[in-house]
């Protein structure tokens, strides 16, 4: 949702998106970004995007998830900004956080930070059902319009402080943060099942962050593991 990599000089342009079908400017995205899995995947460890991830990407209609003024960009491998502040992620980068969380059918996903609620399709379009938490009113609003819009009903948007996580609904077996926090919140921790993937940007929110993987063993314990460097707006925080 939220994030301009180190890597974008990598990638290649999307020529003319502006003036084509939605359909076949979905299609130049998805080449831009399957060819930037591969030439980051030293990096990685992804060399390819696994079917359900491919499909999501593929289908998932990111036009409807960015300002009507920036529709015209909707299939360009970037950010682009959704307003207060905010973005949507570099297709690229989404792709990546959704195929390190190594989705199942049946995984219980908390997204924090909806945004336009992007991310949030592409989880929901793997899983059964996602929780997603938003901070700023007007994008949680939004996203709670836009998701069913699309045919994404199995996501349930709240608006509030993610930082806490959504505990009434945990454990989670997949985690994913759309914006740097300068340490892991220790309730995403706590509600992350055992054998479970939570994916964050980690390092200083007004400087570059390194994508990191946690993953939760099956006595608890943690094991973190470095993927690429990013550049992701600050974790908000909030009083709820």
């Amino acid at each position: 949702m939220r994030v301009t990599t180190l890597l974008l000089l990598l990638i290649l342009p999307a020529a003319a998106a502006s003036t084509q079908e939605p359909a076949e400017s979905r299609g130049e995205m998805f080449a831009a970004v399957e060819k930037l899995i591969e030439r980051t995947a030293d990096e990685t460890g992804v060399s390819s995007l696994s079917d359900p991830v491919a499909e999501a990407v593929r289908t998932v209609p990111r036009h409807h998830f960015v300002p009507d003024d920036q529709r015209d960009n909707a299939y360009r491998n970037r950010p682009l900004p959704i307003g207060y502040g905010q973005t949507i992620s570099q297709p690229y980068i989404v792709a990546l956080m959704t195929e390190l969380l190594d989705l199942q059918p049946g995984d219980r996903t908390l997204e924090l930070g909806t945004g336009s609620g992007y991310q949030a399709a592409l989880l929901a379009a793997i899983v059964n059902h996602v929780y997603s938490i938003e901070i700023v009113p007007e994008l949680a609003e939004r996203a709670s319009r836009t998701l069913p819009d699309n045919g994404f009903d199995n996501v349930t948007v709240r608006q509030g402080d993610g930082y806490h996580g959504w505990p009434e609904h945990a454990p989670f077996d997949a985690i994913v943060v759309t914006a740097a926090a300068d340490h892991v919140p220790p309730p995403l921790i706590q509600q992350l099942a055992p054998g479970g993937r939570l994916v964050l940007p980690l390092g200083n929110p007004y400087a570059n962050q390194t994508l990191t993987v946690v993953e939760k063993l099956e006595d608890g314990s943690v094991r973190n593991r470095q993927i690429l460097p990013v550049r992701f707006v600050p974790l908000t925080r909030g009083g709820d």
